[in-house]
């Protein structure tokens, strides 16, 4: 199978080790407070955007409000992660192992983290964050130790995970 793999036939994944539903993306809770604020501080950027001329700076500033707006309008649908004997599934993707550089695994439960983070070969394609929500982290790190290295450096989420976070992004 090659990577992306938009039809998950389950006679070419074998045996599945572990299965969970994560939300597709977080939903924050915006008040009226971040809402003002957000307006506030994009009015600022477009200002400077157009007095130093920088109209690429001010069409990412719009193109980011919009996904803003839609995505706050639209509910998370439920994904499906499987992890078999021949990879991960998230959803309609399948992640060959052979794909996959390394995974790590942050359980902090005094911040609210508890994600497996899959790093790929292909350094054009990034980091994959996948929650591990009610799943015992112990489980699956024993499972991926059977096809994936660890990368044992990784102690913290990514500083812009913890941003976006910060900023209900």
């Amino acid at each position: 199978m090659s990577n992306n793999n938009e039809s998950t036939n389950s006679d070419n994944l074998g045996e599945i080790h572990a299965e969970w539903q994560i939300p597709e993306f977080d939903q924050h809770e915006r008040n009226r407070t971040w809402y003002i604020i957000a307006v506030i501080i994009a009015i600022l950027m477009m200002l400077y955007a157009f007095f130093t001329a920088n109209f690429l700076f001010a069409i990412i500033i719009i193109i980011t409000a919009l996904i803003v707006i839609l995505r706050d309008g639209r509910d998370s649908t439920s994904i499906r992660v499987k992890i078999s004997e021949h990879g991960i599934i998230l959803g309609r993707k399948f992640y060959e192992y052979d794909e996959i550089k390394d995974f790590s695994i942050i359980h902090k439960p005094q911040y609210e983290v508890k994600n497996l983070y899959l790093n790929f070969n292909n350094i054009l394609q990034h980091r994959l964050t996948i929650p591990l929500r009610e799943v015992n982290p112990l489980e699956i790190r024993e499972i991926l130790l059977q096809y994936l290295s660890e990368d044992l450096e990784r102690t913290d989420p990514p500083l812009s995970e913890s941003i976006s976070k910060i900023f209900k992004i």
